[in-house]
């Protein structure tokens, strides 16, 4: 496990695994919405994006933090490991609501309210993102390891299990 991906709904617990795994490997962390979002709420350009994301992939080693459907083909054909937090949509909603009001390393600002577009999306992400996230995992699952967390408690205890 060299290279890593970490995709599934906001609030899943997705950066908090990032950030655990990474110390438990040394792998290099990177979290895609510290790329796409800018600190003024705007956000790079697709080919920008790209760009930078493939400096990453370029690396020997790393954990890469966040879905953006656009670029997972490019991820699956570089990792060697995929984790997808495929959790119930009241849990990612709760976690997203739990972390309002915190500084994060994996977002260049903080929300202070819940923003009702980003709360849908998390609401549609069963419907809209996961089919997609699913059928491109099994398009590659014979070339990556894919593990699938369907609770935090799976997650907790894949990492207590966890040894080089």
């Amino acid at each position: 496990m060299k290279r890593v991906i970490v995709i599934g709904c906001p609030g899943a617990g997705k950066s908090t695994f990032s950030r655990r795994l990474s110390v438990k490997t040394g792998l290099p962390l990177h979290y895609l919405d510290m790329i796409w979002h800018l600190p003024d709420r705007t956000t790079l350009e697709r080919d920008e994006f790209i760009r930078r994301l493939e400096v990453i992939m370029d690396e020997k080693e790393w954990i890469v933090d966040g879905n953006y459907l656009h670029s997972l083909p490019i991820r699956l054909n570089r990792c060697d490991t995929v984790f997808f937090f495929d959790l119930p949509t009241d849990v990612c909603l709760a976690g997203a609501e739990e972390r309002l009001g915190t500084a994060r390393e994996d977002m260049p600002w903080t929300d202070d309210v819940m923003d009702p577009e980003f709360r849908q999306w998390i609401v549609d992400f069963q419907t809209r993102q996961a089919p997609v996230i699913r059928m491109l995992l099994d398009e590659y699952k014979d070339r990556v390891d894919v593990v699938v967390f369907h609770s935090r408690e799976e997650a907790d205890g894949f990492l207590g299990l966890w040894t080089r």
